[in-house]
């Protein structure tokens, strides 16, 4: 037997096709990036992510949204939670996940930080927001499972 032999067709592949996002976790990411765009325009760029955090939360809690910050998110292994440190910088009324950063330029880490996230705690969408850019516009990516 080679090495082929124990590949599984691609047709076999039990992949489920990608359900599109519910509309209301649309609706909250549309008023998540109004609300970015207002803590933008009155900051601008060049503060702490921590001042990000508290105004963000505090623009969205104004629109009515509920918003929990700093969650411990656990990783089960070994059928047993374990606390390794991981935190939901922002998780809105309980469907969309946010990660702040206030970095020169986001990498890809930062996406894959969003997306382990996501993978973690079953939530379809999450939104990477870089708030140190002359234009917040350039600072927001959508991720989705």
């Amino acid at each position: 037997m080679n090495h082929q032999d124990t590949k599984t067709p691609r047709s076999q592949d039990k992949e489920q096709p990608m359900q599109p996002i519910p509309p209301e976790a649309d609706a909250i990411a549309r008023q998540i990036v109004d609300a970015a765009f207002t803590v933008h325009k009155t900051l601008g760029p060049g503060l702490l992510e921590g001042v990000y955090e508290v105004c963000l939360a505090h623009e969205l809690k104004k629109r009515g949204l509920s918003v929990a910050q700093q969650q411990i998110l656990p990783v089960v292994y070994d059928n047993i939670r374990l606390d390794a440190g991981l935190r939901l910088e922002m998780l809105v009324n309980e469907q969309v996940i946010i990660e702040l950063k206030a970095v020169e330029r986001l990498l890809p880490v930062h996406k894959a930080q969003v997306l382990t996230y996501l993978k973690l705690t079953g939530h379809r969408l999450g939104l990477l927001i870089n708030f140190n850019v002359p234009l917040i516009k350039d600072g927001i990516e959508r991720n989705a499972l």
